[in-house]
């Protein structure tokens, strides 16, 4: 039953049938041929009762909060300090796209926002300093997944409503790997630009009262992540809350550097609200197919199975992690963070780990799919954003990175305090 909902879930989305109502019509065909109940009747209870949720009034405040500082120029300065402290580095600006992707990241809690941002930015630098455009591409979009690691992080508050998991332990967890992860990313970087220095492209020189003058517009996303962050976890505000507070200090920061204005906003309202609509029918419609999945048994019977194969807890957790990056080549990340939770999460929860440590371990998995092809959003992303070229190039660019995650991976299976060291000593 599970392989052939995938394979239909696959196929309509294959088709081009909308997320949403793939999930969506999907639950209504199980419900209808596997269960004697009138499902359909429940569905308004259900809509209205997830809908009303707290916690998810955060996500489209985190998406306003990442258009502010795309429209408002704040993005596009930070990108520029990034550049004078970090492009004497083999590969020059290439860390520039990922120093500034998770500095981004960590107010905008959104990979395709910061991948869109930075490359945006970036992408002009490309083919006046002659880098090798696939690595170049490859870094921005690769950058770009840091988004949904890094706190504050959508995918994460979502994770921990679908499975009951503390999103401020999350929060915690996500920080030592994602910075872990981009060092990761940069060190691919040197290593591929000491093996053919040509790639590196033409040296970018900042005397050091330039790199210090520029200091100055790192103070902004940097004072929005400690606004955001910091009252999670002072104790003043929970993350629905704190990311009402980066939206103001978002605002305050705009007005101070003279960008916000009426046609500014009207910008950003009209970005926030078609993202949060697709975000939001999305999240509904897998709430429903999940629930229809448990109603008839369907999640208790796959546990039992897992647990038949007589596999290790290790054994088990390799299984996971295979099917997740088999899924990943076919399936848009979001949607398969809605599908699988509710239905995964129990098992690694059953066989012993933690389902904290396990959230940062699915968010990197995640990450991984948003750079395979052929369904990696990130690379769509960062090929629309191009002047000319193929989608094979932003493709080649990114495999070094998809085995640097891969590493990323194995480190934390076999160090799982590298995400839970942060939440432990904080609670």
């Amino acid at each position: 039953m599970l392989i052939a909902t995938l394979l239909i879930l696959l196929a309509l989305i294959g088709l081009s049938v909308p997320v949403a109502a793939a999930l969506g019509w999907l639950g209504l065909a199980v419900a209808h041929f596997f269960t004697g109940m009138p499902i359909h009747r429940a569905i308004g209870d259900i809509v209205w009762t997830n809908s009303i949720e707290f916690l998810l009034v955060a996500i489209p405040m985190f998406i306003m909060l990442g258009e502010i500082l795309l429209r408002s120029g704040i993005a596009t300065r930070m990108y520029e300090a990034m550049a004078s402290w970090l492009s004497w580095l083999p590969g020059g600006l290439m860390h520039s796209n990922i120093g500034a992707s998770a500095l981004f990241a960590a107010t905008s809690g959104s990979s395709v926002a910061t991948a869109a941002t930075i490359g945006t930015v970036a992408e002009p630098e490309m083919h006046k300093r002659n880098y090798n455009e696939p690595l170049f591409l490859g870094t921005i979009a690769a950058g770009g997944t840091l988004g949904i690691l890094i706190p504050p992080s959508i995918n994460l508050i979502v994770f921990g409503l679908l499975t009951n998991t503390s999103v401020s332990e999350l929060y915690l967890a996500g920080f030592i790997p994602g910075l872990i992860l981009a060092g990761l990313f940069m060190g691919t970087i040197i290593l591929a630009c000491l093996y053919k220095p040509a790639w590196g492209g033409d040296k970018t020189k900042y005397s050091w009262s330039e790199r210090f003058s520029n200091l100055i517009h790192l103070v902004p996303p940097i004072f929005i992540f400690l606004v955001v962050v910091g009252s999670i976890y002072a104790g003043w505000a929970t993350p629905t809350e704190a990311a009402s507070l980066g939206v103001v200090a978002a605002l305050i920061l705009a007005a101070f550097h003279g960008t916000l204005s009426f046609s500014m906003m009207k910008d950003v309202f009209r970005g926030t609200m078609r993202t949060t609509a697709i975000i939001m029918l999305i999240i509904i419609a897998a709430v429903f197919l999940n629930f229809v999945l448990t109603a008839i048994g369907l999640t208790a019977q796959l546990t039992e199975f897992i647990i038949s194969l007589g596999l290790s807890p290790l054994g088990t957790l390799l299984l996971i992690v295979a099917f997740y990056l088999i899924l990943g080549c076919f399936m848009e990340t979001f949607s398969m963070l809605i599908t699988t939770a509710t239905i995964v999460t129990p098992i690694v929860v059953g066989m012993g780990y933690d389902p904290v440590w396990f959230g940062v371990l699915l968010m990197v998995l995640l990450e991984t799919a948003l750079i395979t092809p052929p369904i990696g959003v990130n690379l769509f992303v960062v090929q629309s954003i191009r002047s000319r070229g193929v989608l094979k190039d932003v493709m080649i660019g990114a495999l070094p990175f998809v085995l640097t995650m891969f590493a990323m991976i194995a480190l934390l299976i076999a160090f799982p305090q590298l995400a839970l060291w942060l939440p432990k000593l904080f609670y």
